[in-house]
């Protein structure tokens, strides 16, 4: 195959839900990747925030290949090591009581929204289905999740969309208690904003919206999707702010680079789902699973994630000096860069200058991977910085 080659049978075959930049990587090592031509680039999207480990990481690698030589999908009619150990991990680490699997941030959340709607079911009737999250959120791509995705952008074409959700701005208490009727079953938020340009939400805020919804009865589904996985610092983001979800969902970073979703849910909730209430063919895949106790074995290392707020801080320290750049939204490695510039059009020059970074709305966005470099994060820098001044 060359480039070209590639390219073209991506634009006759995939459907065009994509806008591509033109590079076709071949391989990759860290936070380094090389495309087809054997150009090098700094990486600092890691897949949009799954490689979070970077490319190739020995040790994944090896977990991933073991499981492939020993069985590598089953039934979830049969019980399997390495999701079973998992779930334990998630929990313990993160005082919570069960895990459900599938296969991406999407698939987790609708996980999340028909267990809060069973719970309210089960204790109150039907009619206690209601879900309020927050604009500008974003929760996946199928119809449901984009139902709960609180930007308006996202609703259209797709008609008729699921109902039963409502909006309220991010950091106004006084808007969600006023959204709230008795028919409310749950509050669903993402700590920060991924795709809406990496707004943190304010840690007062977080923690009156959860004991408002405590006093309530009503349930607290965090959206760690992008959050997840020591991205913000510490294992998942909702401990950097001192609450404890009633439900939580993680992917992207998890699995390592193969695709994962969960979601994990406190011990009142425990009970809730029952045989055939849900179910994922390929969620629970033991080579996925593998991968991501790799994964959760070395990013939930204190020692790990002190590296990971270190590297954030000289990360931040150094894009500071940029004069283009006009203030930086972090924590941890998630990362938001506010410019005078196009983010869109710098983004696209940064790839055709070594630097595969992202974008979300109106902002250049860094997701590196964790296992990042100083001496790497150095050079995306210098990139960053000779291409704002082109």
């Amino acid at each position: 195959m060359t480039p070209q080659s590639t390219k073209e049978l991506d634009q006759q075959y995939i459907m065009h839900t994509y806008g591509r930049y033109d590079v076709a990587l071949a391989k990759g090592k860290g936070a380094v990747a090389y495309d087809e031509d054997g150009k090098r680039y700094i990486d600092v999207s890691s897949g949009i925030g799954v490689n979070s480990l970077g490319y190739c990481d020995e040790g994944w690698v090896q977990a991933i290949t073991a499981q492939a030589q020993t069985i590598q999908h089953m039934s979830n009619y049969f019980y399997s090591a390495q999701p079973s150990q998992l779930a334990e991990k998630l929990c313990k680490l993160t005082n919570m009581s069960k895990v459900c699997f599938g296969n991406s941030g999407a698939e987790a959340n609708e996980c999340a929204i028909k267990i809060a709607r069973k719970y309210s079911f089960d204790k109150y009737g039907a009619e206690r289905s209601e879900i309020i999250t927050l604009r500008n959120s974003f929760h996946g791509r199928t119809v449901t999740t984009l139902s709960a995705t609180g930007q308006d952008v996202f609703h259209n074409y797709f008609f008729p969309f699921t109902d039963g959700f409502s909006f309220v701005e991010a950091g106004d208490m006084d808007a969600l208690k006023a959204a709230v009727t008795d028919k409310t079953c749950a509050v669903m938020l993402e700590l920060i904003q991924g795709e809406g340009g990496v707004n943190i939400l304010d840690k007062d805020y977080v923690k009156a919206l959860a004991d408002y919804c405590n006093d309530n009865d009503i349930l607290v589904i965090i959206d760690e999707v992008q959050t997840g996985v020591a991205r913000t610092g510490k294992l998942f983001a909702f401990q950097n702010y001192g609450v404890q979800p009633d439900l939580f969902t993680a992917a992207k970073g998890l699995g390592g680079g193969l695709p994962i979703g969960v979601c994990v849910c406190g011990e009142k909730l425990s009970g809730v789902m029952t045989p055939s209430t849900h179910g994922s063919t390929f969620g629970a895949n033991p080579v996925v699973c593998a991968g991501a106790n790799y994964v959760i074995d070395t990013v939930s290392d204190e020692a790990f994630l002190q590296e990971v707020r270190e590297k954030g801080d000289y990360l931040e320290q150094q894009l500071r000096t940029i004069p283009a750049v006009k203030n930086v939204r972090r924590m941890g490695l998630m990362v938001g860069i506010e410019i005078e510039q196009d983010a869109h059009d710098i983004a696209a020059k940064c790839v055709q200058n070594g630097l595969l970074i992202i974008t979300a709305k109106d902002v250049l966005r860094m997701l590196p991977p964790l296992t990042i470099t100083k001496e790497n994060i150095d050079e995306a820098i210098t990139i960053l910085k000779n291409t704002l001044e082109e």
